[in-house]
């Protein structure tokens, strides 16, 4: 199997330093928060969020909680941990609608919206919950949702220095851009591929119907999947020719690990 391009080119000088990808309790960012104080109401405002400086929330503000070890609940009004920042203890509690101080993936997904107000992606929260789950309880903790909301912040400001036009999303041109600055040089080919299978869906829509660019939610995905990729590739291709060999189970284990 190749690879048919150089990867993991250094990089330029001056190029863009791509925040490491998965990394617990490192990295966390999309877009910085602000807790909307109704739950229910219409998100239209004139400004998009995805520059707008603070993060949408879609869930009400004034829940308390404290994601301990192990997911114990909390008393309504419970003030932060000591030490804890405060303004994060906010945001964490007004993802934690049950009050459990445990993050659900539901819980997190209603929380996350693009700038297009779109709920982030199943399968990026998914892929968060797995990254930033480190005791595999199946829930955010408030120490795990420190680093998780880092990781989305940092990679805000990815989506912000690559989004040239400003739309909000990213385009083929863009993504390109983003990714060979990353040191990822890929065929057109693959670039297309990657347009179309994380290009973003109308809301309740099927992927007949898919819009131009990709959101930030999908933009974060697919760059972690060519990262996760490319590495995969990497440790099997020893002696740096483009070629590997693999069976049908070593191929199955890449495709199936990956975000």
């Amino acid at each position: 199997m190749s690879y048919g391009q150089p990867y993991n080119q250094p990089y330029a000088q001056g190029a863009y330093q791509q925040p490491p990808y998965g990394t617990p309790g490192q990295y966390m960012s999309a877009y910085p928060p602000q807790h909307q104080q109704q739950q229910q109401h219409a998100r239209r405002p004139s400004t998009n969020p995805a520059y707008s400086g603070q993060y949408q929330y879609n869930q009400p503000a004034g829940r308390d909680a404290y994601g301990r070890t192990g997911g114990r609940g909390y008393q309504s009004g419970a003030p932060p941990p000591v030490g804890a920042d405060p303004q994060l203890w906010q945001w964490f509690t007004a993802v934690d609608v049950d009050q459990s101080g445990a993050i659900s993936a539901q819980e997190l997904r209603q929380a996350l919206l693009n700038g297009d107000w779109s709920n982030f992606d199943l399968d990026t929260v998914k892929m968060l919950m797995t990254l930033f789950d480190v005791d595999r309880s199946g829930t955010i903790t408030f120490d795990e949702f420190a680093g998780l909301w880092k990781y989305i912040r940092d990679w805000q400001n990815v989506f912000r220095h690559f989004d040239a036009d400003r739309s909000g999303s990213i385009d083929g041109r863009e993504l390109k851009n983003a990714l060979e600055q990353f040191g990822y040089r890929l065929t057109p080919r693959i670039l297309r591929l990657l347009e179309v299978k994380y290009a973003s869906l109308p809301r309740g829509e099927s992927r007949v119907n898919l819009l131009p660019g990709m959101t930030f939610d999908r933009f974060v995905r697919a760059c972690v999947v060519v990262k996760h990729l490319t590495d995969a590739f990497q440790r099997m291709d020893e002696d740096r020719d483009g070629w590997v060999q693999m069976n049908y189970e070593t191929f199955m284990s890449v495709v199936l690990t990956a975000p």
